[in-house]
């Protein structure tokens, strides 16, 4: 195994802990979303290719990062998950295809928004 593989992957880990800090935590981000997306992509491109160095504790399997102190913390009645970014046609067919496999023969209906970046919240009407 090539050790700059090893390095990098370590260098992008920590990195993105870092930004994950100063976004989720401070409320100071450094770098712009793009910028973040794309080491994360590197990094999970370099996991696929080297799964004996993948860890359970890698940025590519955290949803998030730990969310500033202070907030009320409630139970969600279904657990809010995180979206995979799609950034070129391929990739958005590609999701289009496992989103229709999970649903095993059920119709797949879409709704596009414009996407804000941010607090997460669940809001439920009554």
């Amino acid at each position: 195994m090539d050790p700059r593989i090893e390095q990098e992957i370590e260098r992008l880990r920590g990195e993105l802990r870092r930004h994950e800090h100063l976004y989720y935590v401070l409320d100071q981000p450094e770098i712009s979303d793009a910028e973040y997306d794309s080491m994360m992509r590197r990094l999970q491109e370099l996991e696929a290719r080297y799964p004996a160095l993948a860890t359970p504790d890698s940025p590519t399997v955290r949803v998030g990062g730990k969310p500033r102190e202070g907030f009320l913390k409630v139970p969600h009645s279904s657990p809010m998950l995180s979206l995979d970014n799609a950034l070129n046609e391929a990739e958005l067919r590609e999701w289009d295809r496992r989103v229709r496999e999970a649903l095993a023969g059920e119709p797949a209906l879409y709704a596009a928004e414009l996407k804000l970046d941010g607090l997460s919240m669940a809001a439920h009407f009554s």
